[in-house]
């Protein structure tokens, strides 16, 4: 069974100096204690661009270390969510070019996630057309868009065309809205914590929102082997269970809407990738690195996969992929 990496980045120089230019006043690149140039958010450490993430040559050299098929690549946080309209949608442009090409020079190797200016929504279902054409084969999104909720009503024409196209969309993790105000700034805690935060609080709103049901041709991919999400699986249904508030738009308990969703394998012990496969069902596992971030895992993400029993093994490595991208 191939292997096929579902949550892998690349970055753009291009990309990076429109950030340089028109970041701020809350995305700033400079010098981290992890590498010459990290984007910070808020004053805070956020992401710290690798070698890898500009260097295709470079990426296929590691997956064939790694035994890796095929890549399904996606920018990373904070995509394309500054700067304004005309810049938002010069870098997603910029981005989903560089992508394009990509895999024009690696066709059996590369395929790839669209990056959206989600704000502007008639310029994202521009954008989003325009990609589709060039041979995305899914849409990347945030967990929020700066500050706002995925459920948000602005966001509805940007769904409904998605969901029309019957696309993948990873929801990706950024910094949780008011992350100032947790006392994120130190130990990198955006990373560890923050993110994983910011996927479960999406998906869980989108659960109790009514919004899967709203609409139900997508697929969505949960990062991070859906965050916090299998782990509290218990809880969400408890409140379902006694508490109104939490029956206002859904009838079904949580738990049956996290086998609606789909997650990567990118965690780091074989009893959480377990756990994922037990609540989300062995249907819905992808496998995932985070190549090239520097706490991205190639191989060892895909040994835990392989660890997995054989029926489990090989829809995770990319029976499921195949099928829910149609490659």
């Amino acid at each position: 069974m191939l292997a096929i990496d579902v949550h892998t980045h690349m970055l753009s120089n291009a990309w990076l100096d429109l950030m340089r230019e028109h970041g701020a006043p809350r995305y700033r690149v400079q010098a981290s204690k992890d590498a010459p140039e990290g984007i910070f958010l808020d004053g805070a450490p956020f992401m710290t661009p690798q070698p890898g993430h500009f260097d295709y040559d470079l990426r296929i050299k590691k997956m064939d270390e790694a035994r890796v098929d095929l890549a399904i690549i996606s920018l990373t946080c904070p995509n394309v969510f500054w700067g304004g309209a005309e810049i938002s949608e010069k870098a997603a442009r910029t981005v989903n070019d560089e992508m394009a090409d990509g895999q024009t020079a690696h066709p059996d190797r590369i395929r790839w996630f669209a990056s959206i200016p989600w704000e502007y929504p008639d310029r994202a279902v521009a954008e989003l057309t325009r990609a589709c054409n060039k041979g995305a084969v899914g849409v990347m999104v945030l967990a929020n868009i700066a500050g706002k909720s995925l459920t948000d009503p602005h966001f509805a024409p940007v769904w409904a065309e998605i969901d029309r196209r019957a696309l993948p969309v990873l929801v990706h993790p950024t910094a949780p809205a008011g992350t100032p105000d947790m006392d994120m700034r130190g130990f990198n805690l955006i990373a560890s914590i923050g993110f994983m935060f910011d996927t479960s609080l999406a998906i869980s709103r989108m659960i109790f929102d009514g919004f899967i049901d709203r609409y139900p041709n997508l697929k969505l991919i949960a990062a991070h082997a859906g965050a916090t999400l299998p782990y509290l699986v218990g809880r969400l249904d408890v409140c379902f269970d006694n508490m109104n508030a939490a029956r206002e738009k859904i009838s079904t308990r949580p738990s049956e809407y996290l086998r609606r969703i789909y997650y990567d394998s990118v965690t780091y012990r074989q009893e959480a990738l377990e756990l994922c496969v037990n609540v989300g069902g062995s249907d819905n596992l992808l496998y995932g690195s985070d190549y090239p971030h520097n706490i991205g895992d190639m191989k060892g993400c895909l040994a835990r996969v392989d660890a997995l029993p054989a029926d489990q093994r090989d829809k995770a490595r990319g029976g499921n992929a195949e099928r829910i991208f149609n490659l």
